[in-house]
């Protein structure tokens, strides 16, 4: 398709000179030429020195060739002007520009990857992504899982793309983007009526793709499916904060489902202030902090068992009066009592608040 957008700019400049301009790609092919007789010539001899050249212009048997931008250790494309002197030099420098300007365009315009990446990043009107759909071949109406990998160590090095790619090869109806810093986005075509589960099992595919010596090396945070391509957006902003809200509630979890969040959603969406005045009012008597490490301990495994008194006290090794001593104890201190339905809820909920207060840094 390139060769296509480049033939047709090198054929406008046959009006402006007469020099003979054209585009080689990676293996020396002449794809592109002013003098149609040239396109399809090999030219792998040059291929060397222009990639030797570093973008720079280079003279090569009465020719000058530049590297277009965009390349690493090897280039993509190369342009060419017939001449080694001032003049071929300036109009192949010419050339490099209006054919780089030209396929950069094409592909902002035509590439399905670009427009998928700014419907995710809001940078598209929804009334544009119908007919922008429509023009890429684009399905609109199909479900969609959205997820976003980041790695668990914020020093670590950006997810490998080329993994999440192998994993998903259907370059058609999936999507890997890399999105902000260290982020990746996949947007992955799904079945009719998935459920979170099956949401689930593709995020754990990935999760354990990416696993080092064993050891879990990013989140995995899943949005929910995405029934049209308006959804997405919403989609990827809901996959972005279950890592977040994730990353406080629930340490122990590598893949987090947006919609599993609970209450931890919620507690994260208020103010800050809100919630240390809620904490004010739960702990009139002993401030949170003060409770001591076994006593937190103690409240953590009474939460995890149901409120069951005796299931408790044999997983904490302990007698049941003990752990009834304990109870009791919290209750004078605080003045709940976690036997009671209504003050476990709040005091459940005050533990949540404490942590995400202190994940932002603040305390209460």
């Amino acid at each position: 398709m390139s060769g296509r957008i480049f033939q047709n700019v090198v054929l406008q400049f046959k009006e402006t000179t007469d020099r003979t301009i054209g585009v080689i790609d990676a293996e020396g092919t002449v794809i592109a030429c002013s003098e149609l007789t040239g396109i399809g010539k090999k030219w792998a001899k040059y291929v060397e020195a222009i990639n030797a050249a570093e973008g720079n212009c280079i003279c090569l048997e009465g020719k000058t060739f530049k590297a277009m931008p965009g390349w690493g250790g090897q280039f993509d494309y190369a342009v060419f002007a017939s001449g080694d002197d001032s003049i071929g030099r300036t109009v192949c420098s010419m050339a490099a520009v209006a054919l780089h300007s030209a396929k950069a365009y094409y592909e902002e315009k035509h590439d399905k990857g670009s427009f998928i990446k700014n419907i995710i990043s809001d940078n598209i009107l929804i009334s544009d992504i119908y007919m922008r759909a429509k023009e890429l071949h684009v399905a609109a109406e199909v479900p969609r899982g959205v997820f976003v990998i980041r790695p668990v160590d914020e020093h670590a090095e950006s997810v490998p793309l080329d993994v999440i790619q192998n994993l998903f090869p259907d370059r058609q109806n999936d999507f890997v983007l890399s999105v902000g810093e260290n982020d990746v986005a996949l947007i992955h075509q799904m079945p009719e009526a998935s459920t979170g589960k099956v949401l689930e099992k593709v995020a754990a595919r990935i999760e354990e793709a990416l696993r080092q010596d064993g050891e879990s090396r990013v989140f995995v945070g899943i949005g929910t499916l995405a029934l049209h391509l308006r959804d997405l957006a919403k989609s990827y902003k809901e996959a972005q904060i279950a890592i977040e809200v994730g990353k406080v509630f629930d340490t122990e979890r590598y893949i987090i489902n947006y919609e599993n969040l609970g209450i931890g959603r919620l507690i994260y969406q208020l103010p800050t202030t809100l919630c240390e005045m809620f904490l004010q009012e739960v702990f009139k008597k002993t401030p949170i902090d003060a409770l001591d490490h076994e006593t937190l301990f103690t409240i953590y495994k009474f939460f995890e068992n149901s409120l069951n008194v005796s299931e408790t006290a044999r997983k904490l090794f302990v007698h049941r009066n003990t752990l009834v001593y304990r109870l009791e104890k919290i209750k004078k201190l605080t003045g709940l009592d976690l036997r009671e339905f209504d003050d476990a809820i709040t005091f459940k909920v005050a533990l949540m608040v404490k942590r995400y207060l202190t994940s932002r840094g603040i305390d209460a």
